[in-house]
């Protein structure tokens, strides 16, 4: 049975993935996460935040006692030449990419387009084999229109684009007004993949303390609708890489979203939940749904289920909507 696939470019030796979060921040994780058949493995994002923290804190430090004398200028290097970025990071980076085989994806978390950028060129010199940009951008300015929010996406991707060579994928939320013209702009921009969706976490209020409360709920099967929704629209209609991001809980959710069109599937709350053994459950878990339907290789299965595919494509659209709400009655 042949579970190779392509993601972003590269070979992956099969579809599963682990995603960006706290498991795949420790390096005997990733080794474990490889020996249990991980396809690719994304770090946990660094954000932009801290790399900002960083450099305020070096200026700071460099212009601390610079007027007490005049040579004090020069015991400090020009702050244009220093690494300012979060060392650490750089290191998991290359640590992790020595001790695996399978591909390091690093992942960045930011909301503009500058500041995080000079930090990629790093990162794809510390070794990483691609990169993942994390745009968590709620627009709370309800003066902010969808084109510019659109516009910050593509701008972010496109800066990033120019400063380096490895593959870049765009993790994006749901709710924009039209996804697909989206993804489309994202794609033209240079997007080698897109991973759908990212998962925005909600505050919520505790009633008791008249507090917000901001913890984070793991995502569960029932989330897995909406990316498969999207996921069936774009596959084949876009050059880009797709992975499939939410809602994966067993085997069942890795095979609706190959079925789809997804390239690969990332998990996350899986992992989290059941630890990084689970991984190994997963892909024994396709690997006997596709034995038992004879089923030799992904392409075979892959898009079988798109809305390109399908008998019934307004099972994608409004009709399908319509269709279920007479059926309740």
């Amino acid at each position: 049975m042949d579970l190779t696939t392509r993601y972003l470019g590269l070979r992956l030796r099969n579809p599963l993935v682990a995603g960006a979060g706290p498991l795949t921040g420790a390096l005997d994780t990733i080794r474990r996460l490889e020996d249990y058949g991980a396809g690719a493995i994304v770090l946990p994002s660094i954000f932009e935040e801290q790399i900002e923290h960083e450099a305020e804190l070096l200026e700071s430090l460099i212009a601390t006692g610079a007027d007490s004398h005049p040579e004090a200028v020069g015991y400090f290097p020009a702050s244009v030449s220093y690494d300012t970025g979060p060392g650490p990071y750089l290191d998991l980076v290359r640590r992790a990419t020595e001790a695996v085989r399978i591909p390091i994806i690093a992942s960045l978390n930011g909301i503009t387009d500058h500041g995080w950028v000079d930090y990629a060129r790093q990162i794809e010199e510390a070794g990483a084999s691609a990169l993942e940009l994390n745009i968590y951008f709620i627009p709370a300015d309800i003066e902010m229109t969808g084109r510019d929010v659109e516009r910050r996406y593509v701008d972010i991707l496109k800066a990033v684009k120019r400063t380096v060579r490895i593959p870049v994928a765009v993790k994006l939320g749901p709710y924009f007004s039209a996804t697909g013209h989206m993804a489309m702009q994202l794609e033209q921009a240079g997007a080698d993949g897109l991973v759908l969706f990212n998962r925005f976490y909600q505050p919520d209020i505790d009633l008791g303390r008249l507090a917000l409360l901001s913890d984070l709920a793991l995502s569960t099967a029932a989330e897995i609708r909406l990316p498969l929704l999207w996921i069936g629209v774009l596959a084949g209609r876009l050059k880009a890489s797709l992975a499939a991001s939410t809602g994966v809980e067993s085997a069942d959710e890795i095979v609706k979203y190959l079925l789809a069109g997804a390239d690969v599937v990332m998990t996350t709350s899986a992992l989290l939940r059941h630890g990084v053994e689970y991984m190994k459950v997963l892909r024994e878990g396709l690997e006997s749904w596709l034995a038992m339907r004879e089923i030799e290789t992904l392409d075979s299965l892959r898009g079988r289920m798109s809305q390109r595919n399908v008998m019934d494509p307004t099972a994608f659209e409004r009709a399908n909507y319509i269709k279920i709400l007479q059926g309740l009655r």
